[in-house]
C-alpha cells in the first residue's frame, strides 16, 4: 500500500522534477533560436557579445537575455570545440545562473555547462571558475577560452606562485579560472598590499564552483592560512620525539572515531620521569604547573604525531621532506603543513629535518571567502547527499539535473567477509575473471598503502595493472585515459575531481597524441582515422564485455566519495557494473562496531572466503556513514561558528585598510585618531567630576611629551580658574594640531601624506597580527569553560570584541605616537625613511607571496602553508643581535639565508 507521500510524488512529482519541469520552456526558447544564431558569421557572434552588454546598460536583465546568450555560447561551442551542448547541459546552465548546485552525474559534460553561465554573467562582471586542482583550471582555460575567444571575452588562468603582473593580467580578463586555494590565498594577499594597484582581484561578483562538495564540504574544515617563520623548536621535538616510542598502552587512550588521543594519569608520571632525566623538565616541576603548558602542548603533538597520522596514508616522505596526502583526492599537498607544531613533530618521527613553526599574518575559512561572491553556484555529481549543508551555510539549493541518456549500470550489493585477507583473496578473484573476458576494471582504494598492498598481490597473480596514487601524480590523466581499454586494470587511491573521464575503449585524443610524439612526420588525419578505427574495434569489445567494472576495496566515511567512485561506470548510457568489497577489518566497519556482525557471522557458521550479501547490510553502513558525515558537519560548523565572530572583525580591518588606500589623503584620519587620543588621556588624568587638585598634571605632562610630542605647561592649568576638563581637551587639541602642522609643512605635504599612509596601513597590519595570535590562543583555552557551565562561543564572542576594542585603542595610540615622534630630515634622510617603510611593507607581502598554495589539512584544527624559513649563511646567526651577521655589502646576499640582497632584508635596519 502506499503511503501519502508517494502518493502525492506520483500526483504532482517531487520538488526536484518541478524545477526541472520548470527549466523546458527557456529550452525550447533556447532551441528555436539556433537556426537564427547558425546564420551568424564568426564576427557576428563577438557583435552578440557588444548587443548584450549595450542592451544591459539600458536597463534589461541577465535573465532576459538569458536565452539569445545560451544560444549564442553553445553555437560558439559547437564552432571552437566541435561540441553542440544536449538540452540537460542547458538545464545545467540555467540552474548555474539561478545561484543552484546542479547535480550533474559522470560524463555528462559538466566542463562545458560552465560555460553558458560563465558566459552570461561576464557580460556584466568578472567570472571565478573554481576547480579543484591546477592542471583542471589550466586544461579548462585552455580548452574552454577557445569558446569564449570565439564571443570576444578573455580568459585567464591564476597558478601558484606566478608572477604579479601575470596574476593581475588573470584577474583582468572576463572569466578567470583558478582552484579555490589561489583564489582565497590572493584574497589575503590583497589585503596585505600598500597600493591599491598592487592588488589583483576585482571583487567577487559571481563564482562557478566545479566538484562544489569537495571544495565547500570536504576541504572546509579547516582555515586558509599565510604565515610566516617563528622561533626553532628543532630540539625540543627530538628530544620529545625519543620518548613516544617507549609509551604503552596504559600511558594513552585513543578514540578513533574522534580522531583524538591523551595521555593518562599513568602515562603523565612516565612522562615527567623521563622529561625530568633529559632535562627538559626542572627538578620539582609538574607537567600541571603553568610553566609546563607548551611543554604539554608539544607532548601532545608529538602523541598525535605517532598514533594518528600514518605514514602513506596521511602523508608521504619525499626528498627528506613530510608531504601531505590529500585524505578525500589522494593528491600530494606540497607546501601544505599542519599547524600548532603537529607539521614539526610528524618531521621528528620521520627523522627529517625539522622546519621552524610558524605564526599567523592572516587567515580565512572557505565559508566565509565563498560567501563574500554576491551570487555562488556549484556542479558536482555527488551533492545530494549534503543538500542541508549546502542550504545552511552557503544558502545553495540541490538540484539533480536528468542525464542525457539512461543509466545502465547494474550496481551490485556490497559483499561483506570476516577478514581482510579474505576479502583481498575475493576480489584478487573477481579481477582476474573480468580481466580474462576483457572487461576494464577500476579498483578504488582508501589509502596509498592499501594501493600498493594490492598491487603486490595482483603482480603475484600475474596481472598486468596501473597504479594511481599520490606517488604517481604527474601521470593522472595518462592513467585515467588507459583505464578503459579492453581488459585493463587500474588501481586507483580516490577518484573525486579526477577532471578526466574513462572512455570505453580508451581515449583517442591521448593515443594521437602519443602517436604524434613517437612519428612527428607523420600525416596527422591519416593516424588520427587509424586510431579511431582501432578505438571503434576496443570500444565494441569492452561494451560485449559489460563496459567498465568499478570494483571497490572499502567503503569512505562519506557516501559521496563512494558514489563519485561508482560514477565513472555507466557515464552517457554506457553499459557497466560496480561492487563493493567488504571485510569487518575495514576502518569504517571497525571503528563503528562490527563486533555484534562478527557475532552473528560466527553463530552462522560462515565458511573461510564465504561473504553475506544483502540489502540490510548496505542500509546498516549507509546509516554509519550518515554518522560521520554528520559528525563532520559538526565540525565545519563549529569552526564556522567561530570564524564569524573574527570575519566581522576581518571585513572590518580589511575595509579601513581599503579605504586608507583609496584616499588620496589620510590626514583627517590621523587627526580623529589623536583627538581621540587627547579624549582618552584628558579622562584618565582628568577623570570627569573631579576637581583640579584631584588631577594628576605631572601624569599628563608627562603623557603629552609621549603620546603628543608636545610641550605644554600643562602643570599650571590647574591653578587657572575656570580651566575645566573641556578647556584642558582644547588647549592640547589646539597645541597637537599646531605641532602636526609645522611637521607638515618641514616634511613637505606629498611626504607627510605619504609617511602618514604607509604608518597607518603598517600599524593596522602589526595590530591585526599580533589581535590573531591573541585570538588563536583565546581559542586554545576558551573551551575549558564549559566545565564552568558557561558557552564557550558566547565567551569567545565577548572576549573577543573586548580584545578587538583594545586593538583599536591600541592602533590609535601607536598612530598618534609615532607621527608625532617623526622628525624632519635632509631631503635624503627623507627618502630613505619612505623607502625604509615600504621595505617593511615589502618584507609582509613577500611572506605572502611565498606562501605555497593550499592550506586545508586533514584535521578540523590545522592551518596551512607554512613559509619556511632557509639556512641561516652566517654560522651562529641571531637575529636580534647584529653582531653575529658578519660584515655583509649592501648588494651582498643577507646572512639570514632569505635569497634577499642585504640591503632588502636586515640591512634595511642598518
Amino acid at each position: 500500500m502506499l503511503g501519502i507521500g508517494s502518493i502525492t510524488r506520483k500526483v504532482f512529482g517531487t520538488p526536484n522534477d518541478r524545477k526541472v519541469k520548470a527549466t523546458r520552456p527557456l529550452v525550447d526558447r533556447i532551441n528555436a533560436l539556433e537556426p537564427e544564431i547558425q546564420a551568424l558569421d564568426d564576427a557576428g557572434l563577438v557583435a552578440k557579445t557588444t548587443e548584450f552588454r549595450t542592451r544591459l546598460s539600458e536597463g534589461e536583465s541577465l535573465d532576459d537575455l538569458l536565452p539569445e546568450a545560451f544560444a549564442t555560447c553553445r553555437e560558439a561551442a559547437r564552432r571552437a570545440l566541435g561540441l553542440r551542448a544536449f538540452d540537460v547541459q542547458l538545464m545545467g546552465g540555467i540552474f548555474l545562473h539561478q545561484g543552484n548546485i546542479a547535480e550533474m552525474k559522470t560524463g555528462e559534460g559538466k566542463t562545458l555547462v560552465a560555460t553558458f553561465p560563465a558566459y552570461l554573467n561576464a557580460l556584466a562582471g568578472p567570472v571565478h571558475i573554481v576547480t579543484v586542482n591546477d592542471y583542471l583550471a589550466r586544461r579548462d582555460a585552455e580548452w574552454m577560452g577557445k569558446v569564449y575567444g570565439a564571443l570576444g571575452l578573455t580568459t585567464g588562468v591564476v597558478y601558484p606562485r606566478q608572477p604579479d603582473e601575470e596574476k593581475k593580467a588573470a584577474y583582468a580578463a572576463d572569466i578567470t579560472y583558478a582552484t579555490n586555494n589561489e583564489l582565497g590565498f590572493d584574497y589575503l594577499r590583497d589585503n596585505m598590499k600598500s597600493e591599491l594597484n598592487q592588488m589583483a582581484q576585482r571583487g567577487h561578483v559571481f563564482a562557478i564552483v566545479d566538484e562544489v562538495d569537495s571544495i565547500l564540504i570536504d576541504e572546509a574544515r579547516t582555515p586558509l592560512i599565510i604565515s610566516g617563520p617563528a622561533q626553532d623548536r628543532s630540539e625540543l621535538y627530538g628530544g620529545i620525539d625519543r620518548i613516544i616510542p617507549e609509551l604503552t598502552d596504559d600511558h594513552y587512550s585513543l578514540d578513533e572515531k574522534t580522531r583524538n588521543v591523551t595521555f593518562t594519569d599513568e602515562g603523565n608520571e612516565f612522562l615527567e620521569e623521563k622529561l625530568q632525566q633529559m632535562g627538559l623538565l626542572e627538578e620539582g616541576q609538574t607537567l600541571y604547573d603553568p610553566e609546563s603548558t607548551t611543554l604539554v602542548h608539544h607532548l601532545s603533538q608529538g602523541l598525535r604525531a605517532h598514533k594518528l597520522f600514518q605514514k602513506d596514508k596521511d602523508y608521504i616522505v619525499r626528498d627528506g621532506e613530510v608531504i601531505l596526502v590529500d585524505e578525500f583526492t589522494g593528491r600530494m599537498m606540497p607546501g601544505r603543513r599542519l599547524s600548532d607544531g603537529l607539521h614539526q613533530a610528524i618531521e621528528a618521527k620521520e627523522n627529517v629535518a625539522i622546519q621552524p613553526e610558524n605564526v599567523t599574518l592572516a587567515s580565512v575559512t572557505f565559508q566565509n571567502y565563498f560567501r563574500l561572491y554576491d551570487k555562488l553556484s556549484g556542479m558536482t555529481g555527488t551533492a545530494a547527499t549534503e543538500a542541508e549543508e549546502f542550504m545552511q551555510i552557503y544558502g545553495l539549493g540541490v538540484v539533480e539535473v536528468p542525464t542525457n541518456k539512461p543509466i545502465a549500470r547494474i550496481d551490485q550489493d556490497d559483499q561483506v567477509y570476516r577478514t581482510a585477507r579474505e576479502k583481498f583473496d575475493a576480489i584478487v578473484e573477481e579481477i582476474r575473471m573480468a580481466h580474462e573476458k576483457g572487461q576494464p576494471v577500476l579498483v578504488g582504494t582508501t589509502s596509498i598503502e592499501k594501493s600498493e598492498q594490492l598491487s603486490n598481490l595482483l603482480t603475484e597473480a600475474n596481472l598486468p595493472h596501473n597504479v594511481l596514487n599520490a606517488r604517481q601524480h604527474e601521470s593522472e590523466a595518462q592513467i585515467v585515459g588507459d583505464a578503459g581499454l579492453p581488459g585493463a586494470i587500474t588501481i586507483a587511491t580516490n577518484m573525486a575531481g579526477r577532471g578526466t573521464d574513462i572512455k570505453l575503449g580508451g581515449n583517442v585524443e591521448f593515443k594521437v597524441m602519443e602517436a604524434l610524439a613517437a612519428d612527428p612526420n607523420g600525416n596527422p588525419d591519416e593516424i588520427r582515422q587509424r586510431i579511431e578505427s582501432e578505438h571503434g574495434e576496443s570500444e565494441n569489445r569492452v561494451i560485449e564485455a559489460g563496459g567498465l567494472f568499478v570494483l571497490a576495496t572499502e567503503r569512505h566515511e562519506s557516501r559521496r566519495i563512494d558514489n563519485q567512485l561508482r560514477g565513472r561506470s555507466g557515464r552517457q548510457g554506457d553499459p557497466g557494473r560496480s561492487i563493493f568489497f567488504l571485510s569487518l577489518e575495514d576502518d569504517l566497519m571497525r571503528i563503528f562496531g562490527s563486533d555484534r556482525l562478527d557475532n552473528v557471522l560466527g553463530k552462522l557458521g560462515m565458511k573461510d572466503g564465504e561473504a553475506i550479501v544483502h540489502p540490510w547490510v548496505n542500509k546498516s553502513l549507509e546509516r554509519a556513514q550518515a554518522k560521520v558525515e554528520g559528525r563532520n558537519f559538526d565540525i565545519r560548523k563549529q569552526l564556522l561558528k567561530f570564524d564569524d565572530v573574527m570575519n566581522d572583525q576581518r571585513k572590518v580591518v580589511f575595509s579601513q585598510r581599503l579605504e586608507i588606500m583609496e584616499a588620496e589623503d589620510v590626514t583627517e584620519i590621523t587627526e580623529d585618531m589623536r583627538h581621540q587620543v587627547i579624549d582618552d588621556l584628558v579622562d584618565e588624568y582628568c577623570p570627569p567630576k573631579s576637581y583640579a587638585d584631584q588631577w594628576n598634571l605631572e601624569g599628563l605632562y608627562a603623557a603629552c611629551i609621549e603620546k603628543l610630542g608636545i610641550d605644554v605647561p600643562v602643570m599650571s592649568w590647574g591653578d587657572e580658574d575656570g580651566v575645566d576638563q573641556d578647556e584642558v581637551r582644547e588647549r592640547l587639541v589646539k597645541a597637537s594640531d599646531e605641532h602636526m602642522e609645522k611637521k607638515a609643512e618641514a616634511f613637505g605635504p606629498d611626504t607627510m601624506r605619504q609617511i602618514e599612509k604607509q604608518l597607518l596601513l603598517q600599524t593596522i597590519d602589526g595590530k591585526w597580527r599580533e589581535h590573531l595570535l591573541t585570538l588563536e590562543h583565546l581559542r586554545s583555552v576558551v573551551g575549558f569553560r564549559g566545565y564552568a557551565q558557561r558557552d564557550p562561543l558566547n565567551e569567545y564572542k565577548t572576549e573577543s570584541f573586548q580584545l578587538f576594542q583594545g586593538m583599536l585603542d591600541g592602533l590609535r595610540e601607536d598612530v598618534t605616537e609615532k607621527l608625532a615622534q617623526i622628525r624632519p630630515m635632509s631631503d635624503e634622510q627623507r627618502r630613505e625613511l619612505v623607502a625604509q617603510m615600504e621595505r617593511q611593507q615589502q618584507r609582509v607581502e613577500q611572506a605572502a607571496a611565498q606562501a605555497p598554495a593550499g592550506a586545508t589539512t586533514p584535521e578540523a584544527e590545522a592551518a596551512g602553508p607554512a613559509v619556511a624559513a632557509s639556512e641561516p649563511l652566517v654560522e651562529g646567526f641571531d637575529e636580534t643581535d647584529p653582531a653575529t651577521w658578519g660584515n655583509p655589502g649592501r648588494n651582498d646576499p643577507c646572512p639570514c639565508g632569505s635569497g634577499n640582497k642585504f640591503k632588502h632584508c636586515h640591512g634595511r635596519l642598518a
